[in-house]
């Protein structure tokens, strides 16, 4: 029941705003690879693309690994693009609230802002491990 709960969302997710916004991130990234030097960027932004265009069933979670470098990248992330998506987010959480559907797809493109201003340091993991190993994640 799950699954098919999540396979809905994740269409009507995908129609009404998963690929705009998707669009917006593959745009961010292939500009990152155009600047050989911001291609981290490219690669976190196409991570994102991907997320934003099925949402339901995974989340992002912090990277042990990351360091200070990811924490820098993310503060130039924010200043270049991230902000931008962001407002990207916001303004789609917005249309998508005027519906009684859509009220819960808009708390879903909230809670994707911390993920668009920080993609640096992050992974994409299924919603399931995340919470089967609460504190040991191991992916």
């Amino acid at each position: 029941m799950r699954a098919l709960l999540r396979f809905v969302l994740n269409v009507i997710w995908l129609v009404l705003a998963g690929l705009p916004l998707a669009l917006a991130y593959a745009v961010a990234g292939l500009i990152c690879f155009v600047l050989v030097i911001t291609i981290p960027w490219g690669i976190a932004s196409f991570r994102i693309a991907g997320y934003v265009l099925w949402p339901f069933g995974r989340t992002a979670v912090q990277r042990p690994t990351a360091g200070t470098a990811s924490a820098v990248g993310n503060v130039i992330w924010i200043v270049v693009a991230g902000i931008w998506l962001a407002i990207g987010h916001v303004v789609s959480a917005v249309a998508l609230a005027v519906t009684i559907i859509g009220i819960p797809l808009a708390i879903a493109e909230l809670k994707i802002i911390p993920i668009t201003l920080t993609p640096l340091g992050r992974q994409i993991v299924p919603s399931d491990t995340v919470f089967a190993s609460y504190g040991s994640l191991r992916v």
